[in-house]
């Protein structure tokens, strides 16, 4: 071992042994609780690890969901004004206007399962007990036609429901699918090109004209 690598192991085990005596001498936080812990660590994993005990049925959930997301997210789901839409949109995804829905984009119920625990209603997030998340869920499973009215929904048939999209995600491949189409030889010195105007943005009609009936922006 060279004198230099030596010098840097000693120093690196000097600093790890004194981390401890100096987190102690600064006297900041303490050790979170177990209960404090566990209100963070509610997320729920695609194996259905996180969930909590519960159930909820699809009628359950269209109360809740008329009581607590219909003002957002519609009766059934349709979206109101800008809010996102949540059910339909089947076999959109290649269209030039694809839905991006629970029953139509979404890869895994766990997904949805823990957005909703974790973050809706909106402005009043985690509000929701389990068993209303449950029922919620099997009421946005019944709105994109995957469960029947009367399914119930738990943590023990939680993982037996599958996603239409769940097969339609993959890992990025483009490091192989697209490496034909990289530049071999790319420019890393004096690489400055002549740049062409094509069009003016007035002349393709993107540009909006000023007149008195135009939004004022400040």
């Amino acid at each position: 071992m060279s004198k230099s690598l030596k010098i840097l192991c000693a120093v690196l085990a000097l600093a790890f042994l004194s981390y401890p005596v100096a987190a102690q001498k600064l006297n900041l936080g303490r050790v979170a609780l177990p209960e404090e812990v566990a209100a963070w660590d509610i997320d729920v994993r695609p194996d259905g690890q996180g969930l909590p005990p519960g159930k909820g049925s699809v009628k359950q959930g269209e109360e809740l969901f008329l009581a607590q997301c219909a003002s957002c997210h519609g009766e059934f789901g349709e979206g109101a004004g800008r809010w996102p839409v949540l059910a339909g949109g089947l076999n959109s995804l290649k269209s030039d206007r694809p839905e991006k829905t629970v029953g139509s984009f979404w890869p895994y119920l766990s997904t949805v399962y823990d957005y909703i625990r974790r973050a809706m209603p909106y402005g009043n997030a985690q509000s929701l007990s389990a068993d209303d998340t449950y029922a919620i869920v099997a009421f946005l499973l019944n709105m994109n036609n995957i469960v029947p009215d009367d399914f119930v929904l738990s943590k023990e048939n939680f993982g037996k429901v599958k996603l239409p999209n769940a097969e339609g995600f993959y890992d990025d491949d483009r490091e192989k699918a697209e490496k034909a189409f990289w530049n071999k030889k790319v420019c890393m010195t004096n690489c400055k090109k002549e740049v062409t105007v094509l069009n003016k943005a007035r002349a393709i009609d993107v540009t909006p004209e000023e007149n008195k009936n135009a939004p004022k922006v400040d």
